[in-house]
């Protein structure tokens, strides 16, 4: 599995470590990944999601997994998280 968040598409990084002489050597900036679960209001169901921290935090912010999803992009989304998404524009009721 690769290290991206299933929500948000955060990804590694690459820079540099640099010494106090000016030296540079390459590293690697790792996202901070967690397997959570979280609820569907709509689906009524719960789905495990490799997520970053940060993008927990906007999920909170927006209101939960369903509001958060319908207002994402498709692009940044994993394969699962956008048949999710799918699934809950379906269900969604027009208001």
């Amino acid at each position: 599995m690769s290290r991206k968040c299933e929500l948000t598409g955060k990804t590694v990084q690459v820079g540099n470590n640099v010494s106090h002489a000016k030296n540079r050597t390459k590293r690697r900036f790792l996202p901070n990944l967690s397997n959570v679960t979280l609820n569907s209001e709509l689906l009524g169901r719960s789905f495990k999601f490799k997520v970053a921290t940060s993008a927990l935090r906007t999920v909170d912010a927006k209101g939960g997994l369903d509001p958060f999803l319908i207002r994402a992009k498709d692009d940044v989304l994993s394969a699962n998280a956008l048949k999710i998404k799918r699934q809950i524009v379906s269900t969604k009721v027009p208001t």
